[in-house]
């Protein structure tokens, strides 16, 4: 067996446990689900060639996950989508939960494809799985012998000596039968749009290199998991195999953060130098990236962008599912995978990190969109399931944080990294699978940290200053520039105009700036700088420091009430980059801040009259990211 064909330990998202996910093989050995679907409507109701915006969750884990079950999380993929469409479900914890911001538009289950129903058959005492001395304790409600179970599971993970009951290929067809049918189930083109989707969950050295993978219909076939490889160019071939023979996939490497720089390093896996070829593979394969998610945002670090002041955004900077402290930044992060895109481009001709962006939440509830600060409930079932687990309030009912030890905060320390986010946003024509996957395609998508901000981002060179002034502004845009996603070639001797516009959540905060990130290739150095370019309450932009003064907006700490008066609920301008230079190669892409507003530890803290946790930030500005566009030199 090849040394990439090794199954490796996975470490997924987990929690308070500090527990790990292992690998497993595909439901069968040979490409299968060819189920008809009925042809796409050619058009819905509120079909808009102007395109809308809709909101949806790409990364959802149900009680066919081994590590949710494992978290007493029993809600099933149709428990997901009824959650989406807004009603409410049951939380492990033993309360219910709905989303307080209205339905989703869509959202795709994606369970781990290593070892998926495998623990949901456990519980039937007829199952030889069930069977297992190791399994009967980690279906105990006892945390201690969970612990227990789980470490026997680890070894014998790690010692390639897990029962054959683990591999057992039916269980893997039966769960990903219960996906599929739940997908075709809750479809309604129009209304609400399902994809049908699984996680790759591949962590060699508990470095994480995790995937969703999405497909376009409901033509799929059998996951390709980390137990057939963990190397994510193995899962690029099968995906492109699978689209020889008409299903077709994309995949979205997430928790980038967590890969110790592993998830956009210079060399491949195998150790083989990159090549034109590899990174056509992967731009076919993946187009996007998540750029934000529960277990932290990984747009940049403070350590790679320190001229960002905003790069300081819910960072979690350990191995996903343990302590182990991240000591790579560079390779972890998207900006920087941009900008060393840009650089191998200019250098040997080919860009493999050319990355349309969205954010996801990765609940293991069961409960897509689960991103609202006030309505927080964390991520992984019952090992997560009160604010005092989640370090938010004191230990012990307690009062005050004075005389909490080391101890007790570093018990609560993943938790307390976790962040309230994120949510995937399209422009597309209508709420369908074809009309949403082919957003997805061309990257005209957008990421928010929770809130439903609506971000627009176009450039091009005819298009008018005076453009907001047009009734078919939109249009107009689509005419004379190219959207977010796009590549904008040369115009010789003229310089492009770069349309924002960004409208606020009704049900979040106020805009306070919205700004543009450039990265460039300047005398063979990838170099980039942060542009605010529309400030809110009248306020403009210094062109000393291309920054907006301080609009002054405050939080009200005794009731976590903010300013009604500072802020806009639209920021929109057009732009000129002032260091244009039409021979360097470059990205821009937008961010859009809120007011500030309390996080959601704060949150619990007010509820239980309690001080925040002294260890967590107190406020969190939120905020969307359009996805890139490129500039293309021609030479």
């Amino acid at each position: 067996m090849s040394k990439a064909r090794i199954m490796l330990l996975g470490a997924c998202a987990i929690g308070a446990l500090g527990l790990w996910a292992a690998s497993s093989g595909n439901a069968t050995a040979e490409a299968a689900s060819a189920r008809v679907a009925k042809p796409e409507p050619a058009r819905v109701p509120g079909f808009n060639p102007d395109r809308n915006a809709y909101f949806g969750d790409l990364h959802v884990h149900t009680h066919l996950s081994f590590d949710a079950y494992i978290f007493n999380v029993r809600r099933t993929p149709d428990d997901a989508y009824r959650f989406a469409r807004g009603e409410a479900i049951g939380h492990a914890g033993g309360y219910q939960i709905r989303l307080a911001g209205g339905p989703l538009d869509f959202a795709a289950v994606t369970d781990h494809a290593e070892y998926i129903g495998v623990m949901r058959e456990a519980e039937n005492p007829d199952s030889p799985i069930s069977k297992v001395p190791f399994v009967r304790g980690l279906m105990t409600s006892d945390p201690a012998k969970v612990r227990t179970a789980f470490g026997q599971y680890i070894a014998a993970r790690r010692a390639n000596q897990l029962p054959v009951e683990f591999n057992d290929p039916a269980i893997a067809s039966r769960a990903w039968q219960v996906v599929t049918d739940a997908a075709a189930r809750h479809y309604q083109p129009g209304k609400f749009t399902t994809f049908i989707g699984y996680e790759y969950t591949s962590a060699p050295d508990g470095r994480n290199l995790h995937r969703n993978v999405i497909f376009k219909g409901a033509r799929v076939a059998p996951p390709f998991s980390a137990n057939e490889s963990a190397d994510p160019e193995d899962l690029w071939k099968a995906m492109d195999g699978w689209r020889a023979k008409g299903v077709e996939a994309l995949a979205i490497p997430h928790n980038s953060n967590g890969s110790d720089g592993l998830m956009f390093d210079s060399v491949r896996l195998s150790g083989k130098s990159m090549d034109k070829a590899y990174a056509e593979l992967r731009s076919r394969n993946e187009p996007l990236v998540e750029i934000s998610q529960i277990k932290g945002t990984s747009e940049t670090h403070p350590t790679l962008s320190p001229n960002d002041e905003w790069a300081n955004f819910e960072l979690m900077e350990s191995y996903i599912g343990t302590d182990r402290p991240v000591t790579k930044f560079a390779g972890g992060y998207v900006r920087r995978a941009l900008l060393d895109g840009i650089l191998r481009r200019e250098q040997d001709g080919f860009n493999p990190f050319k990355y349309g962006f969205i954010s996801s939440s990765d609940t293991h509830n069961a409960a897509p969109g689960t991103v609202e600060e006030p309505n927080y409930f964390s991520k992984t079932g019952l090992s997560d399931s009160t604010p005092e687990i989640r370090g938010s309030i004191p230990p012990g009912g307690k009062k005050d944080w004075s005389g909490v030890t080391p101890e007790m905060y570093e018990a609560t320390k993943r938790s307390r990294s976790w962040g309230a986010s994120g949510l995937v946003g399209v422009w597309a024509e209508q709420n369908t699978r074809d009309a949403i996957y082919a957003a997805f395609r061309r990257k005209e998508t957008f990421a928010t940290s929770g809130p439903r901000i609506k971000v627009r981002f176009f450039a091009g060179y005819d298009l008018p200053a005076d453009l907001f002034d047009r009734v078919d502004a939109v249009r107009q845009a689509y005419a004379k520039g190219v959207p977010m996603g796009s590549d904008l070639l040369p115009a010789k001797g003229r310089a492009p105009s770069f349309v924002v516009w960004a409208v606020r959540d009704p049900r979040s905060g106020y805009l306070q700036r919205a700004q543009i990130v450039k990265g460039w290739v300047e005398n063979g150095q990838a170099r980039e700088q942060v542009f605010d370019v529309a400030c809110s309450d009248g306020l403009k932009v210094d062109p000393r420091t291309s920054r907006c003064p301080a609009n002054g907006a405050q939080v009200n700490m005794a009731t976590c009430e903010p300013d009604k008066f500072k802020g806009d609920v639209e920021l929109r301008t057009v732009w000129r980059d002032p260091g244009f230079d039409p021979r360097q190669r470059a990205f821009y892409y937008v961010r859009v801040l809120e007011n500030p507003s309390c996080r959601w530890s704060t949150w619990e803290a007010l509820r239980n009259g309690t001080p925040p946790n002294p260890k967590n930030e107190t406020l969190v500005m939120e905020r969307a990211w359009s996805s890139p566009i490129w500039y293309e030199p021609l030479r």
